[in-house]
């Protein structure tokens, strides 16, 4: 797959990132890393609700193979692929978080648990929308300067 970028320019994270993106990497971290595994933690593994870790360990699985994409592509290949890689694992989260849900839904003493789900599905889309809105500055498409279709 390397060979295909072999004769491109290395691409590279655009810098400086914008101001706003270290606070909301900081609740993408604490709402969608930090308080899952806690919940695995203490709902799947300590109070033993097998469905709450099948449901979490195969969200972080597919977590990880998201960022595992991600920094193959953007380190090893230096390919501007990258930036798409989450528009293709987002929309499975989402529909694995809503899975879950539904498998988790009969059980009234997780309803703290389908809360969070519920959660994950509210940041996990936003964060769509926030990464789609950000798709021209990560690909460098710069706006015209002088346009002929300006509105004056």
């Amino acid at each position: 797959m390397g060979w295909v970028w072999r004769d491109s320019k290395p691409f590279s994270i655009p810098e400086p990132l914008p101001a706003w993106f270290k606070v909301w990497f900081l609740i993408v971290l604490i709402l969608g890393l930090a308080l899952p595994l806690l919940t695995m933690i203490l709902w799947g593994v300590w109070w033993s609700y097998h469905q709450v870790l099948m449901v979490l360990a195969s969200y972080f699985l597919m977590l990880g193979l998201q960022i595992l994409s991600e920094k193959l592509t953007v380190q090893r290949f230096h390919s501007c692929v990258w930036v798409m890689i989450p528009c293709l694992y987002l929309p499975y989260r989402i529909w694995q978080l809503y899975q879950g849900l539904t498998l988790l839904n009969p059980l009234p003493e997780l309803i703290w648990v389908q809360k969070l789900l519920i959660l994950e599905m509210i940041l996990w889309i936003f964060n769509y929308g926030v990464h789609l809105s950000q798709l021209p500055k990560l690909l460098r498409w710069e706006a015209p300067t002088n346009s002929h279709n300006s509105i004056s």
